[in-house]
């Protein structure tokens, strides 16, 4: 059954911030890998390969993250439809935990040749399925536990934790090369990022001990209503109708946190001559207001409806994109209140797990958002920063009209969300 009580109990915010903190240090190992690009391209790669080639296989390691996320995604759904939710919440966080501490012990091209890349991929596609299973289960877990007037603002929490994970990733590659010298950084300092992630992850681990099973998996184990059948086959062959637009959903916020996040940097510094610093603190202070705009969104959506949060968040994002992007190169304060702007109206992104996880019953909830989200992610994830690359070569606002046209996907899709629920509850 839901929980249909009226207040956050302390349980309820011991859940929410145990699991946003979690969220937050997975996601820092998993992000963590792209703000060492260069380092790792010169490390792992032949000294007289092409710089371009190096990056290109860096990004492509990168990329193999995204690729194995439906695997991992798929099997701990799987189970947490099956035996719970906890324990795939839980195994996630191991499982991303122990890749990201080896990747700071693996040997370099130069000690071991062809077999470093080889080992480091491996790692990474491991990284890539922990993320998998991470993100829908930790969305089901906090909605389950949760009274139901407030699952808005613990999609926007949770949420808040992964972009957090991305900041303090950016703060601590930053934090590397400002405290240690170049060739410091080639020798040993690049380990010590990964090193870390791998005890936050431990700490995590720690810290998810203390949760409980949602009542809602307690509620159907004890009435014998589990799926009694390969849960996926179910959703496949009964709920398409929800799986089509859980996608659309899981474009829109992919393209926005891929483009505005983590490409955006590269763009100011590659397009526009910003400086490394100036960009990364640009982006930095957005990803701060990218954070407090999922707490604010979510919590919005519960008290207006999530269909409607979409569509302004949707429309304010499409306008403050075009304005920010329109306005460079600027003054750097400019630059930074605008591209600020952009990222608290991004936080509208922080609904879609709500309505992910409203679009399935229970029974299947865990696989039908795992791969609805992790399939759309994997796809538009590697796809994006292609495209823009490619645009970009002979439109530079190419980051602005890309996501003016999923903004106005997502507006119209929202729309018709928002009118078949009227429908379906008449």
């Amino acid at each position: 059954m839901e929980n249909h009580n009226q207040s956050l109990s302390r349980k309820d915010i011991k859940t929410l911030g145990f699991s946003a903190l979690g969220g937050a240090l997975e996601y820092y190992d998993f992000i963590i890998f792209v703000f060492l690009a260069a380092s790792i391209g010169q490390l792992f790669f032949p000294a007289d390969m092409p710089e371009w080639m190096k990056q290109l296989q860096v990004f492509g390691i990168f990329a193999a993250g995204y690729l194995s996320r439906p695997i991992g995604g798929l099997l701990m759904a799987h189970f947490g439809d099956l035996v719970g939710r906890k324990r795939m919440f839980t195994f996630s966080l191991f499982l991303m935990a122990v890749p990201t501490f080896i990747m700071g012990l693996l040997p370099t091209y130069a000690q071991i040749g062809i077999a470093a890349p080889i080992l480091l991929l491996l790692m990474r596609i491991l990284q890539g399925a922990a993320v998998g299973g991470e993100i829908p289960g930790a969305c089901v877990f906090v909605s389950e536990h949760v009274p139901k007037k407030f699952v808005g603002l613990a999609s926007g929490t949770l949420f808040s934790g992964f972009t957090t994970g991305i900041l303090l990733g950016s703060l601590v590659a930053m934090a590397i090369n400002t405290l240690f010298p170049a060739q410091a950084v080639l020798d040993y300092a690049w380990r010590l990022p990964f090193l870390l992630g791998g005890v936050f992850g431990v700490f995590a681990l720690y810290l998810r001990r203390w949760l409980e099973e949602t009542p809602v998996f307690m509620a159907m184990k004890a009435d014998k209503a589990l799926a009694s059948e390969l849960p996926l086959k179910k959703v496949l062959r009964e709920h398409k109708a929800e799986i089509w637009p859980s996608m659309l959903l899981t474009w829109f916020l992919s393209a926005g946190i891929v483009t505005v996040t983590l490409l955006t940097p590269s763009i100011m510094q590659s397009q526009f001559q910003y400086s490394a610093h100036d960009a990364l603190q640009a982006n930095s202070i957005a990803i701060v207001c990218l954070t407090a705009g999922c707490i604010f969104w979510g919590w919005w959506a519960d008290k207006i409806g999530a269909y409607r949060v979409l569509m302004l968040g949707s429309a304010l994002l499409a306008l403050t994109s075009f304005i920010f992007y329109r306005s460079l190169p600027s003054d750097l304060n400019h630059t930074i209140f605008l591209y600020s702007a952009l990222g608290f109206c991004l936080g509208s992104v922080a609904v879609v797990p709500m309505i992910l996880v409203a679009l399935f019953p229970p029974v299947v909830r865990y696989s039908g958002f795992s791969f609805s989200y992790n399939v759309a992610y994997s796809i538009f994830g590697g796809f994006t920063p292609i495209l823009i690359s490619l645009w970009m070569k002979n439109e530079k606002l190419a980051p602005s009209y890309y996501l003016l046209g999923v903004c106005a996907m997502t507006f119209i899709l929202a729309i018709y969300l928002a009118s078949k629920k009227r429908v379906a509850q008449t």
